[in-house]
């Protein structure tokens, strides 16, 4: 496990779990939680300055949030994502997704500036070949596009599923590898959206995410031949 000494020092109180499970699951999806990594649960409760008991209460929520798994007299461990989990995940995007394209007529000027500003941060970091930053700025652009719909369910709804797909991102070989192709396509759906063609951005973007699902099952499939 990285880091699994660094001192955080929440204390015990009401929402604590919740607080060690928000940490765990920004580690994850910062990559310094690898698929497959095992959570030591004291090295975690001495690091969090914990109990073991809020500790196993953490997992539980990340195990629902279908972040770690745990193995009978094994422990509990990082999840390392499926075809079928892929499969899923790529479902609950194209609902959520469309939902907020289509709602875009309707949303605050504020929530469209969210989705051209995460473009632009994304073409910047790209221009800079700052790849991580890329994926960082695809995340809040993807966010963002379900955020139109106004919904507080649906962001809370889409914050889970990007928090799985991180796990999907870390299995690629490179940052750039996955985002490359992708960069100028976000600016062909946000541009539509923009100027208020949303069925044109609603079809850049089921062709965006048909496209994204192929890449990593295609990448995903030519590492196990690699193994085998």
């Amino acid at each position: 496990m990285s880091d699994p000494g660094r001192s955080v020092g929440l204390g015990e109180g009401a929402g604590t779990a919740q607080r060690v499970a928000s940490s765990l699951r920004d580690r994850i999806a910062e990559g310094g939680l690898k698929p497959g990594a095992q959570l030591p649960e004291a090295a975690l409760a001495h690091a969090y300055g914990v109990s073991r008991n809020t500790v196993r209460e953490a997992f539980r929520l990340l195990v629902h949030e279908r972040l770690v798994v745990h193995e009978f007299n094994r422990g509990v461990f990082v999840r390392v994502p499926g075809v079928a989990d892929i499969a899923d995940i790529y479902a609950v995007r194209f609902a959520l997704e469309t939902a907020g394209v289509r709602a875009g007529g309707a949303a605050s000027p504020r929530l469209v500036a969210d989705v051209l500003r995460a473009v632009e941060d994304g073409e910047s970091a790209a221009v800079a070949g700052d790849w991580p930053h890329v994926a960082d700025a695809g995340i809040r652009f993807h966010r963002a596009l379900a955020a139109l719909a106004g919904s507080p369910r649906t962001d809370a709804y889409m914050s889970a599923i990007l928090a799985e797909l991180r796990l999907v991102f870390q299995a690629m070989p490179s940052a750039a590898h996955l985002h490359e192709p992708f960069v100028g396509r976000n600016r062909a759906i946000a541009g539509p959206l923009a100027d208020g063609e949303l069925e044109l951005a609603e079809s850049e973007l089921r062709s965006y995410l048909v496209d994204s699902r192929q890449l990593i099952l295609d990448t995903l499939d030519g590492q196990t031949e690699a193994g085998e």
